[in-house]
């Protein structure tokens, strides 16, 4: 019979087992918890939307749109797209499902999500996301609520040390447009000494430049007009506003002039929680105001600010491995004790405590078996009674009441 070779997992996927799976559920069951405290309702989206959802909404000239999505037609001739990023699918599904009517809604979800680039470090082609969001609240208060949330989660993860909240404002419209006329002034003055690739910007985003990596363009980007120097004093009354309710909530944060969303609906509030653990890739969360993306999708003004961060990235800063919670594998000592032992599984079940059981060999057996799955306790059913080894006094007596009996004074081996 010829062999068959087996295909090999796409590139830039990944298949998750053991500690790093353990890492990634950590992050989601901190953030479902947390995200609860702050009132967030959880929903759930389509992985694939029409394609017009997010290249009117991303913009048809940013790299993600013309290099990276995962588009296909489908059988009826409609062309769709794998979710490339989250908030453009929330926001039509607030034009498409009435939810204007609950503004302002504060919701949040997580799954995958699929961009064509070069896997690097924690970073994927289908790849996982948190995603927070505040559609209807104009209010700075909104921001700070938001920016909260993600300091509270990086914190309960324990992976807050050495994480910065980088913050700054991109301003209202007129503070904007303003800026972007004195910063394409600047940039055209110095075009022949820009990368090939931030004369390509000056014409579709030139804020983009003030961010570019390539040496040709720092020296010219550090000295690009600021947008203090053009900010309305309405813009800079919501930026204190902002910095001021952060301070009150004791999110400490650094201010980050520098750092700037391309795309014209983001605007006053831009922020990025970045590390230097993660190597070149350092944002490890980040978000913004986008008060004009509904417009984008023949929707009202609608003023909206939310966040995302990538789970794997997430799990990645979690230096401690993640500890199993107690679990308590039932070993019947003979044949014998099969059914009794699956009846006190039950019964762990269902007091909520953690069971594994092997399905086949004898004692030794599902003692080696137990082990190799994580297991923290060895629960033996004897002739002469159930014995749990060590355990701290109020698991032990949680265990006893769970099974109706007393157990056998003593550790098992």
């Amino acid at each position: 019979m010829a062999k068959i070779d087996t295909p090999r997992p796409i590139r830039g996927t990944q298949d998750m087992l053991g500690e790093t799976a353990a890492r990634f559920a950590k992050v989601v069951e901190t953030f479902e918890r947390v995200r609860r405290l702050y009132g967030f309702q959880r929903i759930e989206m389509p992985v694939f939307e029409a394609t017009a959802v997010f290249a009117r909404s991303l913009g048809e000239t940013t790299d993600v749109v013309s290099k990276e999505m995962y588009t296909f037609e489908d059988r009826g001739g409609d062309s769709l797209t794998l979710r490339p990023e989250f908030t453009a699918g929330i926001a039509r599904a607030y034009l498409t499902e009435g939810w204007q009517h609950y503004a302002p809604l504060k919701v949040a979800t997580h799954g995958p999500l699929f961009r064509y680039e070069r896997p690097q470090k924690g970073r994927f082609r289908q790849f996982h996301q948190l995603d927070a969001e505040v559609i209807g609240a104009a209010e700075p208060a909104a921001d700070v609520e938001l920016l909260a949330f993600a300091d509270q989660l990086l914190n309960e993860l324990g992976i807050a040390d050495g994480v910065t909240l980088q913050l700054n404002t991109l301003g209202d419209s007129a503070t904007r447009d303003a800026w972007r006329q004195a910063l394409v002034a600047h940039f055209e003055g110095a075009r022949d000494a820009l990368s090939e690739e931030s004369v390509e910007r000056l014409a579709k985003n030139p804020l983009r430049i003030l961010d570019s990596k390539d040496p040709r363009d720092r020296s010219i980007a550090d000295v690009a007009p600021s947008i203090d120097d053009h900010m309305s004093s309405e813009a800079g009354a919501f930026f204190e506003a902002v910095t001021r309710g952060l301070d009150a909530a004791g999110v400490a944060w650094t201010r980050n002039a520098r750092l700037v969303r391309g795309l014209d609906y983001y605007r006053h509030t831009a922020f990025e929680f970045v590390t230097d653990r993660l190597g070149a890739q350092s944002t490890v969360l980040g978000g913004g105001r986008y008060d004009g993306l509904i417009e984008t999708l023949g929707g009202q003004h609608t003023p909206a600010v939310g966040w995302a961060a990538g789970i794997e990235r997430l799990g990645m800063l979690i230096e401690e491995p993640v500890s199993m919670v107690e679990l308590i594998a039932v070993v019947p000592d003979k044949p014998a004790y099969e059914a009794e032992a699956a009846e006190m599984a039950m019964r762990l079940r269902k007091s909520g405590i953690a069971v594994q059981a092997a399905y086949r060999g004898n004692a030794k057996r599902h003692v080696e078996l137990a082990k190799k799955a994580g297991a923290t306790h060895l629960m033996f059913i004897r002739e002469d009674g159930v014995s749990l080894s060590k355990a701290h006094a109020d698991f032990r007596q949680k265990v006893e009441t769970a099974i109706g009996r007393p157990l056998i004074v003593g550790m098992t081996t």
